[in-house]
């Protein structure tokens, strides 16, 4: 072997680690993945609140004197935010389950695409959400 090709220094190989909790502030996500992250909170809130929605749904229907007195409680300003957060969480879960259909379809799988496709569903989730907002704080 020639003496080059002995003394040719090493190469710094990278180190790969997994993330630690408190290394998640330093870490950049790109836009794709914090809507796949929402798309997967959405859901699971959507999904754990289901029952006590249906409960309410219930006792709305059992007479004009518990829909009213249900009435009265949606119309404070508390549970009108959590209402909204219901909202926005239907609203972007169904955007970003429709993002995901036409990615399935092989549509929209390049990067810049992606990119694209994530940031018009954070747009169109939060304007509906702003929409219903708008009309549940009565605006018009």
């Amino acid at each position: 072997m020639s003496e080059a090709v002995r003394e040719a220094p090493k190469k710094e190989r990278p180190e790969f680690r997994n993330i630690h909790v408190t290394e998640l502030s330093n870490y950049r996500m790109p836009l794709a993945s914090i809507v796949s992250i929402l798309h997967r909170i959405s859901g699971f809130m959507m999904f754990a609140l289901l029952p006590f929605v249906l409960y309410l749904l219930q006792q709305s229907l059992l007479s004009e004197m518990t829909f009213a007195y249900l009435q009265g409680i949606a119309s404070q300003p508390i549970v009108k935010l959590i209402i909204l957060a219901l909202v926005w969480g239907y609203m972007h879960h169904f955007c970003a389950g429709v993002r995901h259909l036409f990615m399935d379809l092989h549509f929209g799988l390049d990067k810049l695409s992606a990119r694209h496709s994530a940031a018009v569903v954070l747009a169109v989730s939060l304007s509906l959400t702003a929409l219903v907002a708008l009309k549940l704080f009565g605006v018009f």
